[in-house]
């Protein structure tokens, strides 16, 4: 370590006590390695503040030092947004620590937490209110609040309840120069100027550093029922779509589809599954109905909407949860795809969405297409069928070398799909975030008008460049060409 960022790393321990801060590479090392094992990096140091204030202190000392900052929840993003470059520069600024919930409102149906507060945890917060929070994923065992804002994350119930962006509503920050924005306080109208916090959210630790939400709860459930179909096409899977939301209206919070791949898939995966249907069936659906506690029949709901799609020939075969533990059952085959296709080998993720009506056609044109110009993979769509976004999975051919294919044909796959995508008039990132893994292609396939507006934003907020560096805003082309 040199000397400047030897004293860096001095002033930091004397600020945040040896439990804020560490120097020690066997603790920095697991989050140094993004969750999906692409990206690896370096950094001087890893900052694990507990409250806002020593958040500002230590990003006013990196500002003094020129010391870059790459903020990080849980580790657990998709497009290696939370991790350093490989200079050994840059400060991990952890918000786990700051995993209080400051308070829970009932009657407002309203909770202030710290971003370091696990999904889960946030969940079982509101259980214990008869409320419930309405938004959750595979990692909710390990994304943070505040990591969950800043990628503007989506999950399983988007289709009912909208991405993060619809549940915030007020945030903390710290700024770039150390200055904290407050903004907790939730107005219903509230016209004086920009919304910040809007800015903010999406925005990948970029602008602003989020240290705290407010965000809006719901009355928790009276009962649930999970679905489990068999349907021909991707095609008959947009009819049902269609129909359940005719039939069910606000009680319809999920509808996730599954090829027959991810299923046998996850079936080698997890040793004790069982596919929830007799006979293998080309696409899977998964859906889930809840009631709100007006007294609304689930079961009957269920069987009269699964009777009529039958009828209209919509899907081939369904069985309806008998209890809670069967329908966690379906659900954790469903949350099970992406290690279930990490264990079988090297994939390209592509995190998409198009027109929710063309996703169909989309998926049944660009497959074959990409099959066919690189022989050998295996395209993958699952997902959110309800919000136009799926989760388009190119799988390596049989053989191929894990860290080394993705480095080669793997990128060359990526550009393609991502062109395909904007020829059809969608986005490369439905709610994974940028990162530093897309941030070039959003550079080659963004709108030029939109670009330039990002890197005004992030010149006027960021002007040393030290928030979370290299991801997110592509450079424009004379910084390329420098």
């Amino acid at each position: 370590m040199n000397s400047d960022l030897g004293k860096f790393a001095s002033e930091a321990a004397d600020l945040l006590g040896t439990r804020g801060f560490t120097c020690d590479p066997e603790l920095l090392d697991p989050w140094l390695t993004d969750w999906r094992g692409r990206y690896h990096g370096k950094a001087v140091g890893l900052a694990s503040p507990v409250s806002t204030s020593e958040v500002a202190a230590i990003v006013e000392l990196c500002g003094v030092h020129g010391i870059p900052i790459v903020p990080q929840g849980g580790n657990s993003g998709m497009s290696g947004g939370a991790t350093p470059d490989s200079s050994g520069d840059a400060l991990i600024l952890s918000l786990r620590r700051m995993n209080g919930v400051r308070q829970l409102d009932t009657s407002a149906m309203q909770v202030t937490c710290d971003a370091g507060v696990v999904l889960q945890t946030l969940h079982e917060a509101a259980a214990k209110h008869r409320l419930r929070f309405p938004l959750t994923l595979g990692g909710k065992g390990s994304a943070t609040i505040g990591g969950l804002i800043s990628t503007n994350a989506g999950g399983t119930q988007v289709l009912r309840h909208g991405t993060m962006r619809a549940q915030v509503l007020g945030l903390e920050a710290v700024m770039a120069d150390g200055s904290v924005l407050d903004t907790l306080t939730p107005l219903k109208k509230d016209n004086r100027g920009f919304d910040l916090k809007q800015l903010l959210i999406g925005s990948e630790g970029t602008l602003g550093i989020v240290t705290a939400a407010t965000l809006r709860l719901l009355p928790e459930t009276s009962d649930r029922l999970v679905i489990w179909a068999g349907l021909p096409s991707l095609q008959h899977a947009r009819r049902l779509l269609l129909h359940c939301d005719k039939i069910a209206g606000d009680a319809l919070e999920g509808f996730e589809v599954m090829p027959a791949h991810c299923l046998t898939a996850v079936l080698d995966h997890l040793p004790d599954a069982r596919s929830p249907l007799a006979q293998q069936h080309e696409w899977n659906v998964l859906i889930e109905l809840v009631a709100a506690g007006n007294g609304e029949d689930l079961q009957a709901l269920a069987e009269n909407m699964l009777t009529e799609a039958s009828e209209q020939e919509f899907l081939d075969d369904a069985v309806i949860s008998a209890n809670e533990a069967q329908a966690d059952t379906f659900w954790l085959l469903r949350d099970s795809i992406s290690a279930a296709e990490r264990a079988i080998g090297p994939a390209m993720q592509h995190d998409i969405s198009v027109p929710v009506a063309k996703m169909p056609d989309f998926v049944e044109t660009s497959s074959p297409q990409i099959e066919k110009r690189f022989p050998g993979t295996q395209v993958a769509a699952f997902g959110h069928l309800g919000d136009g976004n799926v989760h388009f999975h190119v799988l390596a051919p049989k053989g191929a070398k894990r860290g080394e294919w993705e480095l080669a044909e793997g990128k060359d796959i990526s550009a393609f799909v991502h062109d395909l995508v904007t020829q059809w008039g969608g986005s490369i990132s439905a709610e994974h975030g940028i990162g530093q893994m897309k941030r070039d292609e959003l550079g080659r396939l963004g709108d030029p008008a939109a670009l330039a507006i990002m890197r005004s934003v992030k010149q006027a907020l960021d002007p040393r460049g030290l928030l979370n560096p290299g991801k997110l805003v592509p450079l424009a082309k004379t910084d390329v060409t420098a």
